[in-house]
Formats: C-alpha cells, structure tokens, sequence
C-alpha cells in the first residue's frame, strides 16, 4: 500500500510539473518573442535547480566519472532539443489544430513500439483505453477537427512525436543497461539542450537584453519554469524506471486536463463545455487502464 501510494505521488508530481512548466513557458515564449530565447532561459534556470541538487546530494563529481555512459547521455539531450526544435517548426508552417493532433501520436507510437520492437503485450483494453483518452485530449485542447489542413511542413510534427518515442525508450535504456540514475540523466539533458539552445538563439540573433524583463515579474517566472522543469526531471525519469514507457506516456495524458485548470484560474481562459466533455472523456480512458487487471482477468493479452 505504501509503495502504491508513493507512485500515485510520483506520477502526481510528474503531471503537475509538466502542466506548470507549459503555462510558464507559454507566458515566457510571449513575453520574449522568442522560443529559443525563452528555452534557454528556463533550462538555464533548471541548470541552478540541477546543480543544486546534486551538491546536496554529495553526488556532483559523479559527473565526470561517467565512462562510455557519457554517449548515450548526450545523445538524450541531443533528442531532448530536437523534439522541441521540430515542434516549433512546424507550428511556423502549419495549422495548431493539426500540430497538435500530430503530436500527441507520440501515445500511439510508444505503444506499436512496445508490441512491435520490445514484444511486450498490450491488452485490447489497452489499446481502447488509450484512444478513448487522446480523443478526449484532443477535445481538451480545442483541436478543432474540421478545420484541419494537411501540409507537407506537418511533418514535422512526426517527427517532433517521433523523437518523443524514442527518448523515452533510449532513457529506459540508459537506466537499465548503464544503470543510470534519474540525477545524472536530467543534468546531462538538460545541460546538452541548453547549449543547442543558446547556440541557436545566438545563430538568430534572439539574444537581446531588450526581450528581458518585458513582464512584471518575469524573473520570478523563468525561476519557476525551471523548478517545475526540474521537477519533470525528477518525476518523469523515476516513473519510467518504475513503469513501461507505454503506460508513462498514458499517465501523461492527463497534463493537459490540469493545464485546462490552470488557464482557467491563473490565464483567463474558458472552461468550454467541449473542454468539459473532453475531460470526461480522458477521466474514462484513464478508468479502462487502471481496472486492465480486472478487465483482462480472465482473458487472453492481445497484441
């Protein structure tokens, strides 16, 4: 009962963290004009937390006493950065309807790839669970479904989902072939997609003092991105040692549910009756893969 309870508390935080950090860096991205800018703002920030942290911890120097280990370390911040950088270029050439229903096919395809590639089985409930919640998503999220264009930039969005997939699966491998702990997989992440962040920005020329500070508070927002950044480190990493990346990734698709919350309260948006429904609708999925046990109790796993 304890450990249950303990989860449910880690895969709490997870969610919370994750929803705080995309309404921070919503309001930071608009306040600097720059999502480069903006992202190595907050990873900076992060950074602090990280460092923190580890001298805490008594656990710094392990650092640079990483061996072959510091390759795939490397390689997770490198997918880390680029799963953000093919969002944003797709949200510049495409529709946000569209974007954001692409995206979010990161849920389907961490689950072929758990069938397909790591021949683990899924129940049919499972599977039912999972569209039932990103329906609801979607729903969530406003995408509106008959306004949706398809161009070839979209693509991007693929990939964006695509290098999701994959990071979450190479940071499962990361913590049971080299058996790197979550503190060392964060601080290298998220120092590697700091530096592709300030290079980039610096490439842009969105380094520019005069997009500080644009914000009554803007400080104190980019240190509570970077908290809640952290926090999703801390959260996301020991969830997946925990649990099977397919069903983190369904865990995840209650972020926007809480997100919906907090645009509510603290950004001034509508609580629609769609976003309603849609929050139904995802509480439901959420249901059939929490009774999956009862449910398939019985029957045979279907791939």
């Amino acid at each position: 009962m304890r450990e249950d309870l303990k989860y449910t508390l880690m895969v709490t935080g997870m969610v919370v963290a994750w929803s705080i950090y995309y309404a921070v860096s919503k309001i930071v991205v608009d306040a600097t004009g720059s999502p480069l800018l903006a992202g190595f703002l907050l990873r900076t920030a992060a950074l602090v937390f990280l460092t923190v942290q580890l001298l805490l911890d008594k656990s710094f120097a392990r650092l640079f006493h990483q061996g072959k280990a510091v390759f795939i370390l490397v390689l997770i911040g490198v997918f880390g950065f680029l799963l953000d950088l093919f969002a944003n270029l797709g949200y510049a050439n495409g529709s946000l309807s569209t974007g954001t229903a692409l995206l979010k096919t990161d849920v389907l395809m961490v689950n072929l790839a758990t069938v397909i590639i790591y021949r683990k089985r899924l129940y049919i409930s499972d599977w039912v669970g999972t569209a039932v919640m990103l329906f609801g998503v979607l729903l969530v999220l406003g995408v509106d479904f008959g306004g949706m264009e398809v161009h070839v930039t979209d693509l991007y969005f693929l990939l964006s989902a695509a290098c999701v997939s994959a990071n979450a699966f190479i940071i499962k491998s990361a913590q049971e072939k080299y058996h790197e702990d979550a503190d060392m997989i964060s601080y290298y992440n998220n120092f590697v997609v700091l530096l592709l962040f300030g290079t980039s920005a610096a490439f842009a020329g969105d380094l520019r003092t005069d997009a500080l500070n644009s914000i009554p508070g803007f400080w104190w927002l980019v240190a509570l991105g970077g908290l809640a950044q952290t926090g999703i480190y801390f959260f996301y990493y020991r969830n997946l040692r925990h649990f099977e990346v397919w069903l983190v990734k369904l865990y995840l698709l209650l972020m926007p549910v809480l997100s919906c919350f907090i645009g509510v309260f603290f950004l001034h948006e509508e609580l629609t009756t769609k976003k309603l429904l849609g929050i139904l609708v995802v509480l439901a999925g959420a249901a059939v893969i929490l009774q999956r046990g009862r449910i398939n109790h019985a029957g045979r796993p279907a791939r």
